[in-house]
């Protein structure tokens, strides 16, 4: 296994994009060394862009009725036009073919909760914009689920779980167990594997959460910009200390894809009433095109890295 992640899109067209990415790829790996060097790509702030998004939410296939906000007729527009912008450098653009070559023939799992299904389909769309015309393919079966990008070869699997150790029924009721991984062989022969369980650990409801904010009785509904501020209300999750001080012993290749408080700070994003799948209000998860784009562009800057 290649990269452990843990939360954490004829000849003639081909021709006309490789020399694109060619052309790219020599301002990329300078800002790549650039990254590796110095820069923490987590520590930053919002920033209007003009030319975002990064790609057209009714072009791509894979986007689900709850994420697609823009096809449930959300009116405001604003919210797809921030970038994340790292205090002491650039982020690299992301590149869906120069991502395509570098994994050919590879596979890569998210493992994870409705998280991880919102990245995963957000990492689809952000490649799909840039081989529109590249054969793909959609297969969901049980909590597997697949695209397949024909052409590369390159399969970005789903394989949706709310946890990532097994829950049993025993006498004394339902036991977590931690030594306990029965769906891991899903798992095998993954080249990349990306897991989220974050979204549980830290929930505070799912229509309610300004007490983040300082703001207890509100919701995300009339939000239209991102938190901001220099430190973020509610402080960090104290579960983000037992994280790193677990990765900082752990002897397997992990990289923690710190994505918490720039997440946080985003509580303009969410689907608020346009969810094509729930009803209600949902302040959980993110708009398609959106924030998850961000977490992708952060997996990608990272790989190159």
């Amino acid at each position: 296994m290649s990269a452990l992640f843990k939360a954490v899109f004829l000849s003639l067209f081909l021709f006309s994009h490789q020399t694109k990415a060619e052309l790219y790829n020599n301002a990329t790996s300078s800002i790549a060394r650039k990254l590796a060097n110095r820069c923490n790509i987590f520590q930053g702030k919002w920033v209007y862009d003009s030319s975002y998004p990064l790609y057209d939410f009714s072009k791509c296939p894979f986007i689900d009725p709850e994420f697609n906000c823009l096809k449930y007729k959300r009116p405001d527009k604003l919210y797809l036009k921030y970038r994340w912008q790292p205090f002491s450098c650039d982020l690299p653009r992301f590149n869906g073919l120069d991502f395509l070559e570098r994994w050919r023939g590879k596979k890569i799992m998210f493992v994870g909760d409705s998280l991880s299904l919102n990245m995963w389909e957000s990492l689809s769309c952000m490649i799909h914009a840039w081989v529109p015309h590249s054969k793909t393919s959609l297969i969901r079966r049980g909590s597997l689920a697949e695209v397949t990008f024909e052409d590369y070869g390159v399969k970005l699997f789903l394989y949706r779980t709310q946890y990532l150790v097994d829950v049993v029924n025993e006498k004394v009721g339902r036991v977590l167990k931690l030594d306990s991984i029965q769906n891991g062989n899903a798992w095998r022969g993954m080249d990349m594997l990306i897991f989220n369980t974050w979204h549980w650990w830290t929930h505070n409801g799912r229509s309610k959460p300004g007490g983040d904010w300082n703001e207890p009785s509100k919701s995300c509904t009339r939000e239209r910009q991102p938190f901001f501020g220099s430190r973020y209300p509610a402080g960090t999750p104290l579960a983000a200390i037992v994280v790193n001080k677990v990765l900082s012993r752990i002897k397997k290749p992990v990289y923690l894809l710190d994505i918490t408080t720039l997440s946080q700070y985003r509580k303009d994003a969410h689907p608020t009433y346009y969810s094509g799948d729930h009803p209600g209000l949902d302040c959980s998860h993110w708009c398609l095109p959106g924030l998850p784009d961000t977490w992708n562009q952060l997996l990608y800057a990272a790989l190159i890295s």
